[in-house]
């Protein structure tokens, strides 16, 4: 299959789903979890505080450990949506989360693909707070399915996996204000071509379910991360993604000196995090578009690098005490 060109520039906000999927060439495949999970109402304000510099706060992120669990999934081979490899992958996510001591949900569906149905599962860490209101930090696990050559994923897929498993080892080892769901999403990529019936399965229906239940209103903001493991990081603003929880990502990497890594210029893509952009939750996708071996062969484990995995990790750490302070102050918007 011919690498199609991923990148676009960004022409203005997300207003519907039309608009948002009229991409250039990056499929993605995410959907979020299709079970009735609390969520928080969605809270912010405009300025951007600093964040809390005590250990208790922001733990720190163990790049190794993150590094372990990417070689331990792309070991595995292939991991597309519905196969033994993927199902897998999740008996390993879930058995690390659980060594971890969280709470881990498992919240399958079935989707309607163009090659059929296929039965895909959400893995859910929850890490309950003094507050029910919830912060999703969300990645995808699952990796395209090539038919042509062996495609391991160890970027788009492995990468966000093994960052999400470090992130909910750290937090598991604070105190909360708030309640985070660490979210790995099935189903992230196409099976074949990306439209609005074909990609993002889990987080569609992850959205779906939350706003049928009515509990998209607890969700307060969302994380997500892709493509984060590149051993030449270059991330840049994702233009569809709500400015002021940008805003807080982008100054955590200042503070951490690591704002090379993350430029000030913008490029719109299409990930998890637009099913709940489209329900009015605050969202920010952190993705490394500018990969040359994405949906190649060589999209492997020489192409990442551990480095590249601490620093995105230090950063949504960091950033994660600003956010909770912003959140407590007051309503800028949500789900209607």
């Amino acid at each position: 299959m011919a690498r199609r060109d991923h990148r676009r520039r960004a022409r203005g906000p997300l207003r519907d789903d039309a608009q948002l999927l009229r991409r250039h060439g990056r499929s993605a495949v995410r959907r979020s979890l299709g079970a009735g999970f609390a969520l928080a109402a969605l809270v912010a304000v405009v300025a951007v505080p600093p964040a809390p510099r005590d250990a208790a706060a922001a733990p720190s992120f163990d790049a190794g450990a993150a590094w372990r669990d990417v070689v331990r999934l792309v070991e595995l081979g292939p991991r597309p949506a519905g196969s033994a490899a993927l199902a897998r992958a999740r008996q390993y996510i879930v058995g690390e989360l659980t060594r971890a001591g969280l709470q881990v949900r498992l919240a399958s569906f079935e989707a309607r693909t163009p090659d059929g149905p296929i039965a895909m599962a959400n893995v859910i860490a929850v890490l309950p707070g003094r507050r029910r209101d919830v912060i999703m930090l969300g990645g995808h696990y699952d990796t395209k399915l090539f038919t042509d050559f062996r495609f391991v994923g160890a970027n788009d897929g492995g990468s966000s996996a093994g960052l999400l498993l470090e992130l909910a080892r750290r937090l598991a080892g604070r105190r909360h204000e708030f309640t985070y769901w660490v979210v790995f999403f099935d189903g992230e990529e196409a099976r074949r071509d990306w439209s609005a019936t074909d990609g993002i399965y889990g987080s569609r229906q992850l959205a779906a379910e939350l706003r049928r239940s009515g509990e998209i209103r607890r969700l307060r903001s969302v994380i997500v991360v892709d493509m984060i493991g590149d051993a030449n990081l270059d991330i840049r603003r994702e233009s569809y993604s709500t400015p002021w929880l940008t805003d807080l990502v982008w100054a955590s990497a200042r503070r951490l000196g690591y704002g090379a890594y993350f430029r000030s210029d913008a490029i719109a893509v299409e990930d998890d995090h637009a099913p709940f952009l489209r329900a009015r939750v605050p969202a920010v996708d952190v993705i490394d578009i500018d990969y040359p071996p994405w949906h190649t062969a060589g999209d492997t484990l020489e192409q990442i690098s551990p480095k590249s995995l601490g620093i995105v990790g230090e950063v949504i750490l960091d950033t994660l005490p600003a956010l909770e302070t912003v959140l407590s102050r007051g309503r800028v918007g949500g789900p209607e």
